[in-house]
């Protein structure tokens, strides 16, 4: 299953300067829990904000412009269908973690997003996502991880 992880803010807002716009680490425990062993896909900027492979998951950075990872447990690929391979060869969820472009890249691809509602509202210049992210989605589910924040899962609705 491809599975779109995301934090966001009421305006929509996931990042600003590179990096969130935000510290809770509630958030950061769910993500840690959510996403361990796995394997996640990031850009080459959330690859760049994060510095190294987060511990027991694998790290596919998705780009063109970097030429060589040298980091044990982070792979390099430069297209979505090597991603999608990925995932077929894995035989295990692969998760979506950011950025903006690396999140329109797969959203005809993902079939699931657990999205972490942020209760704030970050100021401009931020990176957001399109407010219509969750067209084609069904809730499935609501739950409260502490800090204010609560987690929401939608699945891709039926064709």
């Amino acid at each position: 299953m491809i599975i779109g992880i995301i934090a966001i803010a009421r305006n929509y807002a996931i990042g600003k300067d590179g990096k969130l716009p935000w510290h809770y680490p509630a958030d950061l425990k769910h993500f840690k829990r959510t996403t361990t062993g796995h394997a996640m896909v990031m850009g080459a900027s959330t690859w760049s904000s994060i510095g190294k492979p987060l511990p027991n998951r694998l790290s596919v950075v998705l780009s063109r412009s970097i030429q060589t990872l040298d980091h044990p447990n982070a792979l390099l690929i430069q297209t979505k269908d090597q991603a999608l391979e990925l995932c077929r060869f894995l035989g295990g969820d692969l998760f979506i973690i950011g950025g903006a472009k690396t999140y329109e890249t797969f959203a005809d691809s993902i079939d699931e997003w657990i999205v972490t509602r942020v209760p704030i509202m970050v100021d401009e210049p931020f990176v957001a996502m399109p407010r219509n992210f969750l067209d084609g989605f069904s809730l499935q589910s609501t739950g409260d991880i502490g800090e204010g924040l609560s987690v929401e899962v939608f699945r891709r609705d039926p064709n």
